[in-house]
């Protein structure tokens, strides 16, 4: 009796032909989600290209370099277009409003410094539209992310992308191991931002030279406090710049501008350099103090996720980033019940904010291991 031939994986790790393989799209508009969708198409992949809409159609029109705006749309049609494949937009306005605009806003007030992309990408892109991802029969979804996806012997694996500077992966640590399985992720090999143009040219995309985003979408020239007076009538109610010790130095316009680190505008010149250490929604109060002030090296952590091997059981020997621009530094995870944890640094660092996220990445190695949200810090 013949046995049949086993059928090999096709480049998304499917046994099958790219032809029965369907793929969403999550398409910003921009040139990396372009280029993956451009990439799986000439594959004979059957593409389904989706954009959603985030916010106010009609702002967005006004505003360039920002991520699902009116402008964004428009080129992603184009893409698909060009490359002839069907192309939808999803209205997820009010969705975006109620998971991640009015959490930001509420976080400032509450004294922290949130990062609203990993709340977009946690409740928005890798939950409701990989859902409709699903919904559309889809065998996964792809988008332009800078990262890896590998397929592990427990499961699939996050890692760093190829590219360093690119690499995302600060962003996308609350990633499920459900969702990562359903992900994927084309251009997190690449060696370099050139080679997602040189591959955009090669197709022909209108949005090869496209400049990236840079701002936070919904925060036109980056001026977080603008949106949340006006998201937060009232909120920005004047105080006290205290030192250390209590003693007033000046007056502030509202918590909500400054944040745990800031040197600058703060009014107060004269004798040595002050630097924002702590916030203090409930008393009005911005405390300032020198630069030894700000070294942490005890960070707490809640809504951790872990993506290790195993249940994280223990300490762990780790590496966390606590800001996505700075380098991975050797720490303890401690975890602790309730989705939460203590990391220990091995060397203090600055500036650590509640609302920005503590990422873990295992020591000898590519591999995200997961990570949590910034409650607290300690000397």
């Amino acid at each position: 009796m013949a046995v049949a031939a086993e059928i090999p994986l096709n480049s998304l790790g499917f046994a099958k032909s790219p032809a029965e393989t369907r793929v969403v799209v999550a398409m910003s508009g921009g040139v990396d989600s372009s280029v993956v969708a451009a990439e799986l198409a000439e594959e004979g992949y059957d593409v389904v290209g989706v954009t959603l809409q985030l916010y106010d159609h009609g702002a967005a029109l006004a505003k360039k370099g920002a991520c699902c705006a009116g402008q964004d749309i428009h080129d992603a049609r184009r893409v698909a277009e060009t490359m002839g494949f069907p192309h939808y937009v999803l209205d997820y306005e009010n969705r975006f409003r109620e998971e991640v605009i009015d959490e930001f806003a509420d976080a400032y007030l509450a004294g922290a410094t949130p990062v609203p992309c990993i709340r977009c990408n946690e409740r928005v892109k890798f939950r409701d539209l990989l859902e409709t991802a699903r919904d559309l029969d889809a065998d996964c979804m792809a988008t332009g992310h800078y990262i890896q996806r590998f397929a592990g012997t427990r499961g699939a694996e996050l890692h760093r992308a190829a590219d360093a500077a690119r690499d995302q992966s600060y962003f996308l640590f609350s990633t499920t191991r459900e969702q990562l399985e359903f992900l994927r992720f084309p251009l997190g090999h690449l060696a370099s931002k050139a080679d997602t143009r040189a591959l955009a040219h090669k197709h022909g995309l209108p949005v090869a030279d496209k400049p990236d985003s840079q701002d936070i979408c919904f925060v036109p020239n980056g001026s977080y406090a603008e949106v949340i007076k006006k998201l937060r009538p009232g909120a920005a109610e004047p105080g006290e710049i205290v030192d250390m010790d209590g003693r007033v130095l000046g007056r502030h316009p509202g918590v909500i501008h400054y944040t745990i680190g800031q040197r600058r505008g703060l009014g107060i010149g004269g004798g040595e350099p002050l630097f924002v250490v702590r916030l203090d929604p409930e008393s009005r109060r911005v405390i300032v103090g020198p630069k030894s002030a700000l070294g942490a090296r005890y960070v707490r952590l809640a809504e951790v996720n872990w993506l290790g091997d195993g249940a994280l059981d223990g300490a762990q020997q780790v590496l966390v980033k606590l800001r996505s621009t700075k380098a991975p530094a050797p720490a303890i995870l401690h975890p602790e019940p309730g989705g939460r944890a203590m990391v220990e640094l091995l060397v203090p660092e600055e500036g650590v904010a509640p609302g920005q996220a503590c990422v873990f990445y295992e020591r000898d190695g590519t591999r995200v291991l997961g990570g949590g949200w910034i409650t607290g810090a300690a000397g």
